[in-house]
């Protein structure tokens, strides 16, 4: 299954660690350093999951939200300080799942996975329409 990720974070080298992880997953994997360059990326190609840090330095995972819902992309948050308050925050409000830190590649892959597979599946849904 090849399928296009977003990673927004400011640090380089988590973007780097994920690409190694996905590499054999067939996931490519796109690199915003903010929110202000994610929008750009965004409005340049389909992205079916973004992942994004939970706080960045000019905006949130709900501004990230807010800019992914109209595009039907599932959301995936992370945080160094995940916990299950954020956890519960972020599915209540529309994002996919919590990506805890640090990275460890099973679970990358499985959620990443995951969240690709549910895209491919809402989009088959609706074609049934």
């Amino acid at each position: 299954m090849d399928s296009a990720v977003l990673f927004i974070s400011p640090y380089t080298q988590d973007a780097q660690a994920i690409g190694s992880m996905l590499e054999d997953a067939s996931v490519v994997l796109t690199h915003a350093t903010c929110l202000k360059d994610a929008v750009s990326k965004l409005e340049a190609g389909r992205f079916p999951v973004v992942l994004t840090e939970a706080k960045l330095e000019d905006g949130t995972w709900q501004d990230v939200l807010s800019l992914t819902r109209h595009q039907g992309a599932e959301l995936l948050v992370t945080d160094a300080w995940a916990d299950a308050r954020l956890w519960a925050e972020a599915i209540n409000l529309g994002a996919y799942d919590l990506l805890a830190q640090p990275f460890q590649a099973n679970e990358v892959r499985r959620v990443i996975t995951s969240a690709s597979l549910q895209q491919v599946g809402a989009i088959t849904a609706k074609a049934a329409l």
